[in-house]
């Protein structure tokens, strides 16, 4: 069966509230004791499988979970087991699932890659959990269909180390599954939870939080772009390939996003969710025209939120990572540490914000309904696609005349100011749209790409992200020319760096320059 279920962490400002609406008289308390199974390499949690055996009240129940969307659904198989037996293994310390039980069931393609004979004799107990399930249903009746039901099931407890039990991790969240019904009806449930209890996705499963407790780890590493996963063909339709575009950011952001509002205090988690919203935003601007399910409200929420995002990577990744750059070179220290401590907003207060909790709850949603039903489910991605990258490439190409003419000095200053970016800055819009442009070309290659032009595609794609890069070094080279000029008010080794940066804004324009005549010479793929 597939089991569609979100989850969430719990502030605890907001845990009394919530428990006072978990805990009803019809709800129910149980313990579940469950111990975790995986190869001592981990190769299960490598292939996004988990397997367990948990007493649930009377019963012992051996589950695998594998598959699904990456976001909320997962194939799930439960199997109840003889109470007496798994009392002898467990008094004999012999307790291992029993693989066999997956023969012929729809679980069986996840463990296709296994031989499950040599897989069964090399499983180990890596780690067990002590949980206390506070369950209880929400229901909708229909009078013409079978109602909706949701079970809601609030999870506190620790994970343990197989080996060590003093190794031990927190946990405490909320799941809501549907049992029956519209998945509609869990997302509004779900929703309303999140804004009244404060509440933040999560994508991070039991089984991965005893994976990182077995590594050492706090949190899983950040997970980058993986096109391979974008599920799009040239029998796409509008809505299907809208979805699918949205579904691969998602795949991005949610992970990271999950790390960040659980501690990560780690630059590349907050890297990754910000390329991931880039990502989401240029396929919600230049396809906005395939779904009418699409909300405008979305896009002032995402970019409100990279940009907070890019304001606090910016002086995090010069004190990480520029310094010590400088210093080999023979800079003087410079200390960020009271400007970071200075930032009001930072990446877990600005992805925690209900409002981005709201739209990333949104666009689960969106993802995960049906594009049959929409008016343009007879119309093809595939015919659309040439016109719209045809429009964002001869954008791009306008405004680099645009700077060309800026740069020739052809406009008066009125103009010049008229024609700058928000940033003030020529190069920034352009930067935007090869950014725009590289997006969607990802997201269309898989369709207009011909197989014996695969080679072209590369080659164009390659060149475009060449160019995007330099221009993105030569905007990230004024910005930390601007933070140590301003730094240098107060503290006067930070001159080594205001020098340094504006020396290499010097070398920037004609490598800059050198990216782009080989883009624009090269042939387009579509």
């Amino acid at each position: 069966m597939q089991e569609i279920e979100l989850k969430f962490l719990v502030p605890e400002s907001r845990l009394k509230g919530l428990m006072r609406q978990v805990k009803v008289k019809s709800s129910q308390v149980t313990p579940l004791a469950a111990h975790y199974y995986d190869t001592p390499d981990q190769l299960l949690a490598q292939a996004g499988i988990g397997l367990r055996i948990r007493k649930e009240g009377e019963n012992w129940v051996q589950t695998i979970k594998a598959g699904g969307d990456g976001i909320a659904a997962r194939l799930e198989h439960n199997a109840v087991l003889d109470n007496d037996q798994v009392q002898q293994m467990l008094d004999n310390n012999a307790l291992v699932p029993d693989l066999t039980l997956y023969k012929d069931t729809p679980v069986t393609s996840a463990l296709a890659d296994f031989k499950l004979k040599k897989l069964q004799k090399t499983l180990t107990r890596l780690y067990v959990t002590d949980v206390e399930r506070t369950t209880r249903l929400l229901i909708e009746e229909n009078s013409d269909e079978d109602d909706n039901c949701i079970e809601v099931a609030y999870d506190h407890g620790e994970i343990i180390h197989g080996t060590d039990d003093t190794q031990r991790k927190t946990i405490q969240e909320i799941e809501f599954e549907l049992i029956s019904g519209d998945i509609g009806f869990l997302f509004t449930t779900a929703k309303t939870w999140c804004k009244r209890y404060k509440l933040c996705l999560s994508t991070v499963t039991k089984a991965e939080n005893g994976g990182l407790l077995v590594n050492g780890q706090s949190h899983s590493p950040a997970v980058g772009v993986d096109l391979s996963q974008l599920e799009v063909n040239k029998d796409s339709s509008l809505p299907a390939f809208i979805r699918a575009a949205v579904h691969n950011c998602l795949l991005q952001i949610l992970p990271n996003s999950s790390a960040i509002v659980a501690g990560s205090i780690d630059d590349e988690h907050v890297l990754q969710v910000s390329i991931g919203l880039e990502r989401l935003q240029a396929a919600l601007k230049a396809f906005d025209s395939f779904s009418d399910e699409i909300n405008p409200d979305w896009l002032p929420i995402l970019k409100q939120t990279a940009n907070l995002l890019g304001n606090y990577y910016q002086l995090t990744h010069i004190n990480t990572y520029i310094e010590s750059e400088l210093q080999v070179f023979g800079a003087p220290a410079v200390d960020w540490a009271t400007d970071i401590e200075n930032i009001k907003i930072t990446p877990i207060n600005t992805l925690q914000a209900n409002d981005f909790q709201l739209t990333l709850l949104e666009l689960v949603a969106f993802v995960m309904s049906d594009p049959s039903i929409e008016p343009q489910t007879d119309k093809l991605a595939y015919d659309k696609l040439e016109t719209i990258l045809s429009t964002h490439y001869k954008l791009c190409l306008k405004t680099d005349k645009k700077r060309d003419e800026i740069s020739d000095g052809d406009f008066t200053d009125d103009e010049v100011e008229s024609n700058l970016s928000d940033d003030d800055e020529p190069d920034h819009e352009l930067l935007s749209h090869l950014k725009d442009l590289r997006y969607i070309s990802e997201f269309s290659a898989p369709l207009l790409s011909k197989k014996k032009a695969k080679k072209q595609t590369k080659r164009w794609l390659k060149r475009l992200i060449k160019v995007q890069s330099a221009l993105e070094q030569h905007h990230e080279d004024s910005q930390y020319q601007q933070y140590y000029a301003s730094k240098s008010a107060t503290d006067t080794n930070a001159l080594y760096g205001a020098g340094w940066f504006a020396a290499m804004l010097t070398d920037d324009p004609s490598y800059i320059e050198t990216r782009l005549a080989k883009f624009k010479d090269s042939a387009t793929f579509w």
